[in-house]
């Protein structure tokens, strides 16, 4: 098995539990994935914010509300968290001004 956080004690012996196991170490990794990259974005977006840079800004709120609506679509984040964090990062573009 590849390594993970936790270990299974005893290993299933049904045919169709051990296609679970693997198919669940699979799908873990890519929501891991996933999250690591909305996480970069969501960063590169609040750095822009950060320098004041209201084009660089823009492109990243683009990229980062697009990644969040997909990550809702797909289950990785709570819709309702997804809702909060896009208000959240449009109020902070609006606050930017000119």
């Amino acid at each position: 098995m590849k390594s993970l956080k936790w270990e299974v004690k005893t290993l299933p012996n049904i045919k169709s539990a051990k296609k679970r196991v693997l198919i669940t170490e699979t799908k873990t990794l890519q929501n891991k994935m996933f999250k690591t990259a909305l996480k970069t974005a969501m960063k590169k977006y609040e750095a822009a914010v950060a320098s004041g840079d209201k084009e660089a800004a823009t492109k990243a709120y683009a990229l980062v509300v697009k990644k969040l609506d997909v990550a809702a679509a797909k289950g990785v984040v709570h819709k309702n968290n997804v809702a909060r964090k896009k208000s959240q990062y449009t109020l902070m573009l609006n606050g930017m001004g000119v």
